[in-house]
């Protein structure tokens, strides 16, 4: 294993990827190398026009030890990269990855991996042919409420999953104007609740069929479902989306029922608990850590190690944009239940 740290160029530096930038500082084994933005100002270092729903305020940082790309072509084709953090729009992953494979880089992709199932297809056959690591970046699964989850889970001491809840949900983002646009973005569920559909195939994996409901509505930005996943001996329910343009706060939680007990999380409320029969009411153990940090430190050990993320493999982000293409599908036949078989 070498010393020399991974050398990485962060592709897009809106709200996702000045957050990787940021979280870089604090990740081991990796520099920023260079970063592509078609924005001047970003380029510079001057991100403080940027907002998003979660974290501060932008900022100002120092890319003076960095490369600047304006293009793609020129990012891509730097002999100095080694591996691309690629968050651009989501209908811009596949080609950039494709590409990036292809040019003998390494990736991390935003989440949604890609819009439909030919597009996270193709890029798995192009990891597989190029022989280089992909992992789509669900941070979800480094966070530390859904790292205890996933504890509580395998652990075993509490028995099997009966019914799981995911919700998330935020006003529409008035950031980015690319996500207001579902041929870029997949729309508010799409994009959104991509976390809660992974985190169900992680726990849970596929289900046999699936119904959903909701509405959408493009002109006030209210895109929002309510999603029950079957299983042989459990359910599921996702819910959640985009609210009005508005100060509507950002928010996620779930509540998982187990044999043993249930353990819950409401991003509001402070950490997750565990409730079980007979037993005071308990905080489960979180590791003390960044989320984004930690996600980009398991991509670069897989790079440097040259094996695939099996924290976060490929196949299952791949298969959540297909499960969320089936949920949307569901949902625009009038809560139609349908088989999965994704």
């Amino acid at each position: 294993m070498r010393d020399r740290p991974l050398q990485l160029a962060v592709l897009g530096l809106g709200f996702m990827g000045s957050t990787h930038v940021k979280a870089l500082r604090a990740a081991p084994g990796v520099d920023l190398a260079a970063v592509y933005s078609s924005d001047d100002q970003k380029l510079s270092g001057d991100l403080t026009a940027i907002r998003g729903n979660i974290g501060g305020p932008g900022e100002k940082l120092d890319f003076s030890g960095v490369r600047k790309h304006r293009s793609l072509e020129d990012a891509l084709a730097d002999p100095a990269v080694e591996a691309v953090d690629i968050c651009l729009p989501t209908d811009l992953h596949e080609i950039v990855a494709v590409a990036a494979l292809r040019a003998g880089k390494h990736v991390l992709v935003e989440k949604p991996m890609a819009l439909d199932a030919f597009a996270v297809d193709r890029m798995i056959g192009a990891a597989s042919r190029f022989r280089r690591v992909l992992m789509a970046a669900h941070v979800l699964r480094f966070m530390p409420p859904y790292t205890a989850l996933r504890q509580a889970v395998y652990g075993g001491q509490m028995g099997r999953v009966r019914f799981a809840a995911f919700r998330r949900r935020c006003a529409a983002p008035s950031w980015g104007g690319w996500l207001l646009n579902a041929s870029q973005s997949g729309g508010g569920v799409f994009d959104l609740l991509i976390h809660d559909v992974d985190m169900c195939l992680h726990l849970l994996g596929k289900p046999e069929s699936v119904v959903a409901a909701g509405v959408t509505d493009a002109a006030s930005g209210v895109d929002f479902i309510d999603a029950q996943l079957y299983y042989p001996d459990a359910v599921a329910n996702i819910q959640g989306g985009w609210h009005h343009l508005s100060e509507y706060p950002f928010s996620m939680g779930y509540t998982v029922a187990l044999e043993g007990g249930t353990v819950e999380y409401h991003s509001c409320d402070g950490g997750p608990k565990r409730y079980a029969p007979g037993q005071p009411v308990r905080d489960l153990e979180m590791p003390a850590a960044d989320a984004y940090a930690a996600e980009i430190g398991y991509f670069v050990d897989c790079c440097r190690q040259q094996k695939v993320p099996a924290l976060c493999p490929p196949k299952e982000s791949a298969d959540a944009v297909k499960l969320m293409l089936l949920l949307l599908e569901s949902r625009l036949r009038g809560g139609r239940r349908l088989l999965c078989r994704i």
